[in-house]
This record gives C-alpha cells, sequence and structure tokens, in this order.
C-alpha cells in the first residue's frame, strides 16, 4: 500500500461491510495494519453480525446496529489491551463480519446407491437427493472452528462436509423407519423434519443451524422402476382375456374399414377368422354353465365297543347300537367306549347313548 492508502486509512472511520454475493459467511474487515481509531464508526446491517478479535482471542460481538468505538463501547477489548492513553492513538484489532441471513438451495444427495430392506420388496437400492438451508446461530464458534484467519469464508468450504451430515442421518433413518418404497411419496415432509433434528448437533459444533430440509426425490434404479411400472399395466388391463378379445375386436374392425391398406389379403382374412375364433371362444367360455359341484362325503358317524358278559363287542354304529338295546343286550349300566373317550362308562351316563334308550319303546304288559 503507497502512502496515500495509508494516509487514508488513517482517516477513514467507518467500519461496514455491503455484501455483493449471495454464498458469503463470513468477511475480515481490512485496514492498513489493522489501525482502528478511537471513535470510528462501526455499522452492522440487519443480517449481520460483527466480531472484534485481538490477539487471537475473540474480544466483543456486535449485533445490527451503529456504534462508536470508544473505551465505553469495548470493555473487554479495553481490558485486553490495557490502554493507559485513552485510546488516543488507534489500536489494532481484526474485525470479521458474519452473514446471519438463511442461506437457501444448499443441495445434498447420495453419490450412490443405498442397499435397505425394504418390507414388501426386500432388499433395494435407493437413490434421493433435495435441498437444506441453514444459518449462523453462533458467529464466535464458527470463527473459531472454521473461519479462522480466512479472509472471505464461503458457503463451499463447508458444503462437502454439511452434505455428509445430511446423507448419513437420511441412510440410518430410513434404514431403521422400515418403511417400504411405497410409503416414501406421503412422508417426505416428515422425514425431513427427524433429519433436521438429527442433523442439530452435528451443525451446532460449528456454530450452524440446520432450518429445514428438504426431499426431492427417493428413486429406485431404472430396472426396478421399470418393472414397477408394468406391474401397474397390468393392475389397470384388469381381465386379461376381456382384454385380449377387446385388442382383436378393434383389428377386426380396423381391418374392416381398411381393405385397401397394401397388406396381404389371404393373410388379412386368416388373421381375421382366427380374431373371430377367439371372440367366439370366449364368448362360449363365458356363456357355458359351471358343472354343478359335487357334494362332499357325508361325516362319519360314531361307532362305540359295548361290554356284554365281561366281552368287547363292536364296534356299532349308532343305528346298530340302538339294535342291541331294543333287544335288550346292552343297558343303562353296560359299559360302552368309543375314540376320544378316557375310560369306559356307563351308556346311561354318555348323553349320546342315553337319547338311544328314550327312542326304545318300555316292553308290553303281560296279557291277562
Amino acid at each position: 500500500m503507497g502512502f496515500f492508502g495509508k494516509l487514508r486509512g488513517e482517516f477513514v472511520d467507518i467500519i461496514e461491510w455491503l455484501d455483493p454475493t449471495q454464498d458469503t459467511l463470513a468477511y475480515r474487515f481490512e485496514r492498513h495494519g489493522n489501525e482502528i481509531k478511537n471513535g470510528a464508526k462501526l455499522i452492522v446491517r440487519p443480517g449481520q453480525d460483527a466480531v472484534f478479535v485481538n490477539e487471537g482471542n475473540v474480544a466483543d460481538e456486535f449485533p445490527p446496529g451503529t456504534y462508536t468505538l470508544e473505551t465505553k463501547n469495548l470493555p473487554i477489548l479495553s481490558t485486553l489491551q490495557g490502554w493507559q492513553h485513552g485510546f488516543n492513538s488507534p489500536f489494532k484489532a481484526e474485525v470479521y463480519f458474519f452473514n446471519t441471513k438463511v442461506f437457501t438451495g444448499l443441495k445434498w444427495g447420495t453419490p450412490n446407491p443405498v442397499m435397505l430392506r425394504d418390507p414388501e420388496l426386500g432388499p433395494v437400492r435407493l437413490k434421493a437427493f433435495g435441498t437444506y438451508t441453514l444459518r449462523i446461530a453462533h458467529p464466535a464458534t464458527l470463527l473459531r472452528q472454521l473461519v479462522s484467519t480466512d479472509g472471505r469464508f464461503e458457503t463451499d468450504e463447508i458444503a462437502e462436509q454439511l452434505r455428509a451430515f445430511v446423507v448419513s442421518h437420511f441412510v440410518t433413518w430410513m434404514g431403521k423407519a422400515g418403511l417400504s418404497v411405497y410409503d416414501f411419496a406421503a412422508r417426505y415432509t416428515e422425514i425431513g423434519e427427524a433429519m433436521r433434528e438429527a442433523l442439530r448437533l452435528d451443525f451446532a459444533q460449528y456454530g450452524l443451524e440446520v432450518m429445514q430440509v428438504q426431499i426431492a426425490n427417493i428413486s429406485l434404479p431404472p430396472e426396478v422402476e421399470a418393472a414397477m411400472d408394468k406391474r401397474t399395466q397390468m393392475g389397470i388391463v384388469g381381465d386379461l382375456n376381456q382384454y385380449t378379445r377387446f385388442q382383436a375386436a378393434n383389428a377386426i374392425e380396423a381391418s374392416a374399414n381398411n381393405p385397401g391398406g397394401g397388406g396381404n389379403p389371404a393373410m388379412d382374412m386368416a388373421m381375421g377368422i382366427a380374431m373371430g375364433q377367439q371372440v367366439a371362444r370366449g364368448m362360449q367360455e363365458e356363456t357355458q354353465t359351471p358343472p354343478l359341484a359335487t357334494p362332499p362325503p357325508l361325516p362319519q358317524q360314531a361307532q362305540y365297543f359295548v361290554a356284554v358278559n365281561g366281552q368287547q363287542q363292536g364296534p356299532y354304529a349308532m343305528p346298530a347300537l340302538q339294535q342291541q338295546i331294543a333287544s335288550g343286550a346292552v343297558n343303562r349300566e353296560t359299559l360302552v367306549w368309543k375314540q376320544g373317550m378316557a375310560n369306559w362308562q356307563a351308556a346311561g351316563q354318555v348323553p349320546e347313548v342315553a337319547s338311544l334308550f328314550l327312542a326304545v319303546p318300555p316292553p308290553l304288559p303281560p296279557s291277562a
């Protein structure tokens, strides 16, 4: 810097920053020898914060406003400097301006497809991309962690690291959520909000705050999307036989309306006959009465064993057992058993068998 530049630096006492860019996070105000005159004006505009740095220490922070840099405005800086002459001479300090507006349109995306387990489709590979917004929440933290002595710190210098944070939390959330690809479109807002909350601590360590995470698209590989399109087409077509007959009828009509189309007449006739036969066959299938259904076999009747004179007899089906009761060979005290019974029981104690005694008429009275 020449003599006049140095002289101009001594007399110009307005410190301000007009940002001509859209992506600058921090800017160091340049003065000759970092000399700032006592009584200089500091102008911090809306959407800005200013930080004074003295000998590597953060001395003071200034929110938007206009300040006169004097001892009473800089108590911390005056303590660090230990001025004994009332700031009659210029003092040396660095001034960093920070852009506290919301930075929008910052892009993120998965560099490679991510393998996930879909509850309906099984293992799938997904790609996703979108945008996020951020702002500076704590300028001094950003200065210590990232800016340091950088004269102009822009979003490109940290975009790669922030993008890695976003992708990492997206993959983690999707892996734990267990959502199907069919449900993604309805959950974009929910996924973005969950990612914003998860990213809060990662951004805070640099003095930043993530304001919003937006998902523009979550997609499958092209071949999987093509297969899903085929499946959708089949659902729209519905009954394939009906669709085939409809197409055949349209083809016949088109051929009839264009007899001079230049094709082979014999081939056209053969195709027409074949299509007609297909339509007729389909109509015949629809009009045929389905065969009568064969009834199922009758349920198997219970069969009982009986103990007569200490001998096991049977098994008897219910009609045969009723005949034994009618003949007097089986009475209410006769032991009976069937499959499923734990032990032999008296016939009168088995409800199913006891009911047979009611159907047997009592013996005739003796004749006079």
